[in-house]
């Protein structure tokens, strides 16, 4: 009985320790599995998956027919690796009055410098506290905002990162031809669906797009453009970036109507953000009044198709160029004026400390005048 009792102490106590060493076991198992979830490990991870998954597509696409391996393809293979997730973050306070950082929205960008410059657009990043730049490869950085611009929709973010970055190619957007394929490419909805690319044509060109008071010189395109695809590429068939994906008309019933930023205009935008921060825009100093707006709220005005000068800058470019209230504009530098986009346009192919004829009527007596454009004052943006 003794030696039995002793057997089944025995027993029980291997039974124990065997329990014990198992539950230990699989308590660092689940530590070993959480570790490899680390994100220090991430990185290593995904550029292995990365380059595995890319050996795998140039395997594929040596084995496609002509027939399957079109341009829009080759585009997408091109240009795909530049196009980045841009997440915008902000500091809100919770229901316990914590400030914390939480996830405004999220846009696209496009990589188009070896030192980590990236196009995308100002409502992408306006307001953000912090930037998350998600690369294709799945690494992600601090994005920097170097500069942006409202007007055109514009800005630049700058990453540090570590190797070569992948760089886009700009086309020539006035060399388009309508009719001729466009491609899309960004993270519509969000980065679950990123990468996607959407194909269509280049539906129109120079297409104006008002505004409020602003017009824009937009490329029209049927390629899928939805929330999220703002500061994407529009990529012709070459596989060069023609365009910045900026907005999508979103009306019951309407369609296939997307709109891009010429990337020829993009361009000395870009530049001039990313050295200033800023675009430094003249100025006329002057309110005018055209003839839609008079109609609007019935003003009776006779403006022999040019604009009312309602009211002037005091000491501004107009008045020092001997503009006064009550003149009508006719001409800006030496083109006919009808509206007040018209003259806004003058302006934006103008440079800050320009002098233009300005051709006024007063009374019935039509006089030119020299203006010196000065730079609008932030106030006026």
């Amino acid at each position: 009985m003794k030696k039995m009792y002793v057997k089944k102490t025995l027993i029980k106590k291997t039974m124990t320790a065997l329990l014990a060493m198992s539950l230990t076991m699989s308590f660092f198992t689940a530590g070993c599995g959480l570790a490899g979830k680390a994100p220090a490990k991430e990185p290593a991870a995904s550029s292995s998956s990365a380059a595995v998954q890319e050996k795998k597509l140039d395997e594929a696409e040596k084995k496609m027919s002509s027939a399957r391996n079109t341009p829009i393809v080759k585009a997408a293979k091109k240009v795909g690796p530049t196009v980045v997730g841009i997440t915008n973050k902000a500091l809100v306070r919770d229901y316990f009055n914590r400030t914390q950082l939480v996830e405004r929205g999220s846009g696209s960008g496009v990589i188009y410098s070896k030192d980590g410059l990236i196009a995308t657009n100002n409502h992408v990043v306006e307001g953000a506290q912090e930037l998350v730049v998600s690369l294709p490869d799945g690494s992600t950085y601090t994005g920097k905002v170097l500069g942006t611009d409202p007007t055109t929709d514009l800005a630049v973010v700058k990453i540090e990162a570590n190797g070569d970055l992948p760089v886009a190619e700009f086309g020539d957007s006035d060399s388009l031809m309508v009719g001729e394929p466009a491609i899309a490419i960004g993270n519509p909805l969000g980065m679950e669906f990123r990468g996607s690319v959407t194909a269509g044509v280049i539906s129109a060109l120079n297409r104006s797009v008002e505004v409020g008071e602003r017009r824009f010189k937009l490329i029209q395109t049927d390629a899928a453009i939805n929330p999220g695809n703002s500061g994407g590429a529009l990529v012709n068939a070459d596989g060069q970036v023609i365009g910045i994906n900026s907005a999508k008309i979103a009306a019951s019933g309407v369609e296939g109507i997307g709109f891009a930023i010429p990337i020829n205009e993009a361009k000395p935008i870009l530049d001039e953000l990313a050295k200033n921060g800023r675009i430094a825009r003249p100025f006329l100093g002057a309110s005018l009044i055209d003839a839609d707006t008079a109609r609007r709220f019935g003003i009776g005005l006779d403006l022999r198709g040019g604009l009312f000068v309602a009211k002037l800058v005091q000491d501004g470019p107009a008045y020092r160029g001997g503009i006064r209230p009550n003149d009508i504009i006719l001409k800006f530098n030496g083109k006919a004026v009808k509206s007040v986009a018209d003259l806004r346009e003058g302006l934006n192919q103008c440079k800050v400390g320009d002098t233009v004829p300005v051709t006024i009527l007063r009374g019935d007596d039509q006089i030119d005048k020299m203006v010196t454009l000065t730079e609008i004052p932030r106030s006026a943006q």
